[in-house]
């Protein structure tokens, strides 16, 4: 049986005070949260200091990107193993963001997958489509490519051994929201494609919030949530925690 997991990525946000703040008012009740799995993904720079902050906890470290290389001149990038080092058990792989600001292909991202599993860590396949391809279609063909580019070079148990998330790039940090149903049907159709991995967990991510967060996460093949901004308040958090435990 699935269990649920809420990963939060703070993004590009945070400072050593703040992420001390948020986390010494997040950790106490958040240890009251059962049947959930509960991870954070500061920028690279805070790991450690996080790591340290997590101790004790149950609450998983996870990183937000990562290079396929394991070590090399690649200047301004890190690979798995430093990321594993740092305590690091998730790391986010073709985040939305890298993929559009950044250019990081479909291949790159199965690559990075592969390299994240190598390391002996999670990897979070993101996936997702934009508006202009839910608009004309395309969004099914869309997704499916992006999850077959990790299937070809990771195969079903590959896949199997992280999670995916799926972010409808129009819905992330806009305030819009896929409906239940919408985040729903595209859960089913990436659990069809996936087909001997079919029990792989598939989160969903795009402006989730605690109104909305026990509504998608009752649906039968939501398996918990990426959350962006609203893992940077405590109280948010902790909200969409606890809407997955029911």
């Amino acid at each position: 049986m699935r269990g649920k997991l809420v990963i939060g990525n703070w993004k590009m946000n945070g400072s050593l005070d703040a992420n001390r703040r948020l986390l010494q008012e997040l950790l106490p009740p958040l240890a009251a949260v059962k049947g959930v799995e509960v991870a954070v993904c500061p920028p690279f720079p805070y790991l450690a200091q996080v790591c340290a902050l997590l101790e004790g906890s149950s609450v998983a470290l996870g990183a937000q990107n990562l290079h396929s290389a394991g070590q090399g001149a690649f200047t301004g990038e890190v690979g798995a193993g430093m990321l594993e080092e740092l305590g690091c058990r998730y790391v986010l792989v073709g985040h939305s963001e890298r993929r559009s600001l950044f250019g990081e292909s479909d291949e790159t991202v199965a690559e990075k997958f592969e390299a994240v599993l190598r390391a002996g860590l999670v990897p979070v396949l993101c996936v997702g489509e934009t508006l202009a391809q839910r608009r004309d279609g395309s969004a099914e063909a869309v997704i499916a490519g992006q999850v077959r580019a990790v299937l070809q070079r990771v195969g079903g148990a590959g896949i199997a051994a992280g999670v995916i998330a799926y972010e409808p790039v129009w819905a992330i940090g806009t305030g819009e929201t896929a409906n239940p149903e919408q985040a729903q049907a595209v859960h089913r159709h990436i659990r069809a494609l996936l087909g001997e991995a079919a029990a792989t967990p598939i989160l969903y991510g795009g402006s989730v919030k605690p109104d909305n967060a026990a509504a998608l996460f009752a649906q039968p093949d939501i398996d918990g949530g990426l959350i962006g901004g609203a893992s940077l308040e405590a109280a948010s958090f902790l909200a969409i925690c606890r809407a997955a435990q029911s």
